[in-house]
Order: structure tokens, then sequence, then C-alpha cells
């Protein structure tokens, strides 16, 4: 672990939605090594030292000013409130412009570490030029506007955050929580962020790639839900488990399990598999002595080869290099 906490600065400016602007350290603040030490300090600036009006109609009040953004390890920018605008799906642009020194900060930031934003933060961050030809999300009702505005960006506004090494990006509120747990996740490993977010009281982990909108609904009279194979498929990763045979047991048409999945979980019958059986590893090589190939085949990869590829696929490092950059101390 690391000597010190890394260092997190939260940009606090008029309009901020203040609930977005104290989830950093919510979560960043909140997550600690095996023996209680903090892993983030969190400090939330302005620009001035003064105080910040948010949306709400009161008033936040940073103990920092400039200089704690500036020597920021990572800059959070958290979403400003937008003004209403045209479209049926509740379109808007920002109330103004974001003021040239926050540009110049987060041009800064990106430069010489990592930025992150929050929803609607993602507007400064393009108004910047830090997502210029990257892949980027924010709340789906702003996507047509942000098109419009930023072109240059590779927008998703199907997503909950986009990770594209420096610059994150997040979807509304409860992703901003995702996109903060994803960030200890990548940074100290899936044991740390699980009990990061067992601490929180939150979900342990949605994949980035996860639909931001998820129609949820009651499992109606003519069958039941999807639950109890996905708890039932959990105890079986090691297994080849198919569609069909999951749809099976649901005591349903692969049609009808498929859309109903999709519709529980925001992703397919597949992917979420796939997920499933990657945090497994994860778990295994950080909590474990196994020999990769067994951990290949207790996660249903088969193969050592299967498991290298989807690892470094999903997030650059091969196995061996995963464990030890994450490996989780014994008592």
């Amino acid at each position: 672990m690391p000597a010190t906490p890394h260092r997190v600065g939260v940009l606090a400016v008029d309009g901020v939605i203040a609930f977005e602007a104290a989830i950093p350290d919510r979560i960043l603040g909140t997550a600690t090594a095996a023996d209680g030490t903090p892993l983030y300090d969190v400090r939330v600036g302005s620009l001035d030292g003064g105080p910040a009006r948010t949306s709400s109609g009161y008033r936040l009040l940073p103990e920092h000013g400039r200089d704690v953004l500036d020597a920021a390890q990572t800059l959070v920018v958290p979403a400003v409130a937008l003004a209403a605008g045209p479209g049926p799906a509740g379109d808007g642009t920002q109330a103004r412009e974001p003021d040239p020194e926050v540009l110049d900060l987060v041009r800064a930031a990106a430069a010489r570490g990592r930025v992150v934003a929050i929803c609607a933060g993602a507007f400064t961050l393009a108004a910047a030029g830090v997502l210029d030809g990257r892949r980027a999300t924010t709340h789906w009702a702003h996507a047509a506007r942000f098109r419009r505005r930023f072109p240059q960006v590779r927008l998703d506004p199907g997503v909950l955050f986009v990770d594209d090494g420096g610059v994150l990006t997040s979807a509304g509120v409860a992703a901003g929580i995702d996109l903060c747990l994803h960030l200890v996740r990548r940074d100290h490993g899936a044991e740390i962020a699980a009990a990061t977010a067992r601490r929180n009281v939150v979900a342990p982990w949605r994949e980035g790639g996860q639909a931001q909108f998820v129609e949820t609904r009651l499992p109606d009279a003519a069958g039941p839900d999807t639950s109890a194979v996905r708890d039932w498929a959990l105890d079986r990763l090691h297994q080849p488990l198919g569609v069909q045979e999951l749809a099976d047991r649901a005591s349903m048409s692969v049609r009808t399990f498929t859309r109903r999945f999709h519709a529980e979980t925001g992703t397919s019958p597949g992917r979420w598999l796939a997920a499933r059986r990657l945090d497994l590893v994860r778990r295994l090589l950080e909590g474990t002595d196994l020999p990769v190939e067994q951990i290949a085949a207790r996660s249903g990869f088969g193969t050592t080869a299967a498991l290298r590829q989807r690892l470094r696929g999903e997030i650059g490092m091969a196995p061996l290099a995963y464990r030890r950059a994450h490996r989780v101390p014994h008592s």
C-alpha cells in the first residue's frame, strides 16, 4: 500500500450539485487498507477558497482553495446544474460557460495525473478539450445537446461510466458512486473496493458498460424473475453455462429469459457471466496462492491463455502482474 494517501481534489463552483460533490469523499474518503490506513486524502476546494452556491439553494463552504486543486493527483469535477432546454428527453445546456480558470485547471490536471467527471461534469471536461477524440459518457438526458456542442467527443450515453485511462466520466447520481468504486478497484483491487462498498451499503460493482436506464419491474404471475438463476449460476462459474441452460433453469424460453434478464440487470446473460467470472479471477489472484491454471479452471475460462487474454483486454495486465499489484497481505 502507498505510504501516503492519494491526493484527490474536488472542484466546487457556483451551481454545483451538492450530492455529487459529496460522492468522492463518501466513497474514496472511506477506502482504507487492511490495517485501517486511509488510501485517499479527499479535499474540496474552490478557485478562491470561498463559498460555492449549490443548485439546491444553499452554499458549500470549502476549507481549501486553488492550491489543493493544483496539487491533486486526481481532480474530480462534479456536475453543475443545467438550465432547462428544448427536447422531449429533458435536454439542457449549462447555465453558463465554465470559467476560463476552471478550464485551465482541468487541462493541467489531465496533463499531470487523472481527471474525473461526474454526470454533467463531462461538459466542463469537453469544454477544456481533454475529451477530444476520447470515449466518454454523461447523463442520457443531456446526450443530444452534448453531441451538438462537442462532436469531437466519442459520446456513449448508454453506459454507467467510461474509463479512458487518465480521463474518466460517469452518468448521473448513483453512477458517480459506481465510478468512484471503480477507481478504488483499479487502484487497490477488488477486495478493498468490496469492503468500501460494504461500508457505504452500496452495490459493490456495476460494470461501466451496464445500461444507464434499466427497466425495473416486479415479476408477473406468468413466471419468476431471473434472480434465482443468477444465484444458481454464481455457484457454477467453473462450468460452461449457456443461455439455453439458464433459460431452462428459469422455466422460460430463451427469448423471454434474455428479455427479462436485460430488463433486470441492464446487460445480456453472456456479458453478465463474463463479468462475474472476471470478478472471481480478481478475488482469487488477490487473496490466494492458487496457480493461474487452477484459477482459469475455477472461473470457467478453461485455459490460462483464455484467462490471460480476457484480463489483458479488460485491465491491460497479465494475471501475475495483477497479483503483484493487488496482492492482499495475509494477516
